[in-house]
């Protein structure tokens, strides 16, 4: 049975503490895998939270929508046709997002897309692959999934921001490259990032809020504040909401509705 939590999340901020801007509430999405149902339980939780707030309301979405999940096809349909009413919505790019992308130039080079999640995304659409495609395969998958992408999917994929920041915080996918200032970071560092970033204590000039890197709690630190629970293998999505000094979390929490282990890319 699929249920929502509301919590509170770390302690109440004192003068010095990082925060969004007066007037302002930000609601983070982790990554999502192609786990529609979740996606729609967590944007009706989100609807209800925000429904008495009169400021301005902003959805960040950190990437990876896609892949692992059953349902990827329908996640974009429900981002695009779907948009939650008096929300502005900011869409980053993950890495899964850009292995699509570089499978539809080359897929030969890309191939790797399918062990950790095209298969899925693809099934969405409805292509299927043997297991062991070879040159010819791989070129004509590539191309199915060209012909029957629409264009509105091939546009999102394509404009996804790399980051985005509101107050002291920063939102990216996978991290940030410490010691780099964060209108220098590397395009790469922003997809695919982990331990360099995760196991840093450096101040980063704001708090980084990202997702990529599974953990089986929201991973909370004086410099990053990381935001993948999993979702395709625990049912758990997860959005960490920012107002003022304050922060707390909506979650869905359910069966989970994919079998890959939690520790895949």
């Amino acid at each position: 049975m699929l249920k929502t939590l509301l919590k509170p999340f770390g302690k109440r901020a004192g003068p010095g503490s990082p925060a969004v801007p007066e007037g302002c509430r930000v609601y983070a999405v982790g990554d999502i895998h192609g786990c529609d149902d979740l996606l729609g339980a967590l944007h009706r939780r989100i609807e209800r939270d925000a429904a008495a707030w009169e400021g301005r309301k902003l959805l960040v979405y950190l990437g990876d929508y896609i892949d692992r999940g059953p349902a990827s096809k329908q996640v974009i349909d429900r981002l695009i046709g779907q948009p939650l009413a008096g929300f502005e919505s900011v869409f980053l790019k993950g890495n899964h997002e850009q292995a699509l992308l570089d499978f539809l130039d080359y897929p030969e080079e890309a191939a790797s897309w399918l062990t950790f999640g095209g298969r899925e995304t693809l099934g969405s659409y409805g292509i299927r692959t043997s297991p062991y495609p070879g040159h010819r395969e791989l070129v004509g998958v590539s191309e199915a999934l060209s012909t029957v992408l629409p264009d509105s999917h091939r546009d999102f994929f394509n404009n996804g921001r790399m980051s985005w920041s509101s107050g002291d915080y920063y939102f990216v996918h996978a991290g940030i490259r410490p010691g780099v200032a964060l209108d220098r970071q590397n395009l790469d560092d922003q997809l695919w990032i982990r331990e360099d970033f995760t196991e840093s204590r450096a101040d980063h000039g704001k708090i980084v809020v990202h997702g990529h890197t599974i953990a089986p709690e929201v991973e909370l630190y004086p410099n990053r504040i990381g935001i993948d629970t999993g979702a395709f293998a625990s049912g758990v999505l997860t959005c960490l909401v920012l107002e003022g000094k304050e922060q707390r979390l909506i979650q869905t929490a359910g069966d989970p509705v994919g079998g890959r282990h939690a520790g895949d890319n």
